[in-house]
């Protein structure tokens, strides 16, 4: 009688075991390159149009460009960087109709938000808002202007993510980052001391659960701050522009 063939054993080499133990660590890289090229951008330390160069990028992280060129792509994705074969990486300059899309993106989702966070959120919950809104108020007073722009800017995606969905508040953040941008693009004339009182205000709504007051306060502030960005461009006189009077 024949013997039963020997059973194979699958010998996995040390090297793909290691490679697949730096898979999530490399991911970390990625997502922490991005995300420090997001706030940089929502902080306005990285201006439309600036060059992201590569080697520099990985020589700051000490990462390989690799990693780098992942998290651009990402970031292309998202639409806060552009990539061109010739140019490279730079920080995206969107257009007005694309501004205002992204607005009108924004008024449909924060309404569709704030009318259920009026019903859902806790008394616990509104507290944390209300710390969040004193903090807002500290970076104000003392002019921090990278503190007060990232928190009047995740005061939206903290809605979100107290109602449970971080489908809407990854959503939320992405398309507030791209205001950042259009911010810079077209220097908006909304205060940070505006954005906060408004702030304010929708949350003495939500603490009402008065949901009908709450969608207006958010659509009026959302309307503020598109209103005072330029984006109805005026074809300039060209005789005016060339030729400045006195000369």
């Amino acid at each position: 009688m024949a013997s039963p063939a020997p059973k194979l054993k699958v010998i996995r080499s040390s090297r793909s075991q290691a490679a697949r133990a730096a898979e999530p660590a490399a991911d970390n890289l990625t997502q922490r390159i991005a995300d420090s090229i997001t706030t940089a951008i929502v902080e306005r330390r990285l201006m439309p149009g600036t060059k992201l160069a590569e080697q520099k990028i990985a020589d700051v992280f000490k990462v390989s460009r690799t990693l780098v060129r992942q998290a651009l792509m990402q970031l292309s994705r998202d639409h806060l960087i552009t990539l061109e074969p010739a140019r490279g990486a730079r920080v995206a300059e969107p257009g007005i109709e694309e501004a205002k899309q992204v607005f009108e993106a924004r008024n449909m989702l924060e309404a569709a938000m704030i009318r259920r966070a009026a019903t859902e959120l806790s008394d616990a919950q509104i507290a944390e808002l209300r710390a969040h809104l004193k903090a807002e108020s500290e970076a104000v007073q003392r002019t921090d202007v990278s503190g007060r722009t990232r928190l009047l800017a995740d005061f939206h995606v903290v809605i979100a993510r107290m109602l449970g969905n971080e489908v809407l508040a990854g959503m939320l953040g992405d398309l507030v980052s791209r205001c950042s941008l259009i911010a810079l693009m077209y220097q908006s004339a909304h205060s940070a001391e505006h954005s906060a009182s408004e702030h304010v205000a929708i949350v003495d709504a939500l603490a009402r659960r008065d949901a009908r007051a709450a969608v207006k306060l958010m659509e009026a502030h959302l309307h503020n701050v598109e209103r005072n960005l330029r984006l109805d461009p005026r074809t300039p006189d060209l005789g005016a522009v060339l030729l400045p009077a006195g000369r």
